[in-house]
């Protein structure tokens, strides 16, 4: 069995994490990101981790040429795929930056494993495509409805596109596992989410706003048909989340999957609100994080979290990172950076 695995996006905030667990687990790890959305020294933070040195080239997986060069120099048999554009907000004001990058960087990926024979694709997809779901916890099963941000529909489609390799070429096998918000840091506080700019989500803006970086954080909305009126989420942490590739990987490769194409939820099934979750955050850290209300952002939708039940049973993975730690672990990470 090999046990080399491209990680493309791999210094992501979940690409790093994942490939961590990955050599936790018995994988070479070779990872390739074009650093668009993060820095080069989180490498240095994987092999710190691990003690395991680790393969990584610079190339954008939307440059067919320098990606059919990964595709050379390396026999691996398997692809983690999380390189994509993945703010919900820019999505809406620029579409086709997020059409030209998500769905050309996948259909890449897809047509040079074909090319070389190689078998296994994790897919990074999201709960996004659920869009807003008329019936919660939302199941692999729950039909998807029209995405509200042009991400969304990236996700949305790039799934149909595998689905659809997966249906056409013998060689071909993936799963999609869709998840929900990740949040948190590694324990040892050397990874953790790195925006660049203005954080996107939720939990960076928390964590710079108790750090006094941003005056105060902006909450979204408070009027939504919610216990609190702010948004309802699955909140996951980004251990467990990383983990589910490795259990879901694990799957392809021993060869218990059971369709050539397999879709899982990755969630905690325990929904909090967006005031929950800093109210949390206060309790816990013992720091204020002084916050406002604001209207509604395009492309929210309301209330989304997981059932997890298929997960549980079927990759024998399950989220057990408790919220606290995670939240802890964000603040620690966030004074590291300091």
């Amino acid at each position: 069995m090999n046990k080399t695995v491209l990680v493309s996006g791999g210094t992501g905030f979940i690409g790093s994490h994942t490939a961590v667990e990955l050599i936790n687990a018995g994988y070479k790890v070779i990872i390739i990101d074009n650093l668009s959305n993060s820095e080069k020294n989180i490498v240095d933070g994987i092999e710190r981790i691990t003690g395991t040195k680790v393969i990584f080239e610079q190339i954008d997986t939307c440059d067919i040429k320098a990606l059919r060069g990964v595709f050379d120099r390396y026999d691996f048999d398997s692809v983690i795929h999380f390189a994509a554009f993945k703010a919900v907000g820019e999505s809406v004001s620029e579409p086709l930056k997020y059409y030209r990058n998500n769905l050309i960087s996948f259909m890449n990926i897809l047509e040079l494993m074909k090319e070389y024979t190689r078998h296994n694709i994790v897919f990074s997809s999201s709960a996004t495509v659920y869009g807003d779901a008329d019936v919660l916890p939302v199941t692999e099963q729950t039909p998807r409805k029209p995405a509200t941000s042009p991400y969304g529909n990236t996700k949305q489609m790039c799934e149909d596109i595998l689905r659809d390799c997966c249906a056409a070429y013998p060689v071909t096998h993936g799963i999609a596992l869709r998840y929900f918000n990740p949040i948190g840091a590694h324990p040892t506080a050397i990874l953790g989410e790195l925006p660049r700019g203005v954080p996107n989500n939720l939990v960076p803006f928390i964590t710079q706003t108790a750090a006094g970086i941003r005056k105060e954080l902006s909450i979204f909305g408070n009027d939504y048909d919610t216990p609190d009126g702010t948004c309802l989420r699955d909140y996951i942490d980004i251990v467990d989340l990383a983990r589910a590739h490795v259990a879901a990987l694990n799957r392809m490769t021993d060869g218990k999957m059971t369709e050539k194409y397999e879709i899982y939820n990755i969630g905690t099934g325990k929904p909090l609100s967006v005031k929950e979750l800093v109210e949390r955050f206060e309790a816990v850290n013992n720091v204020p994080v002084p916050h406002k209300y604001a209207p509604r952002r395009e492309g929210d939708v309301p209330s989304v979290y997981a059932d997890p039940t298929l997960a549980n049973k079927v990759l024998g993975w399950k989220a057990e990172r408790d919220i606290d730690d995670t939240l802890r672990a964000a603040w620690k990470w966030q004074q590291s950076l300091s």
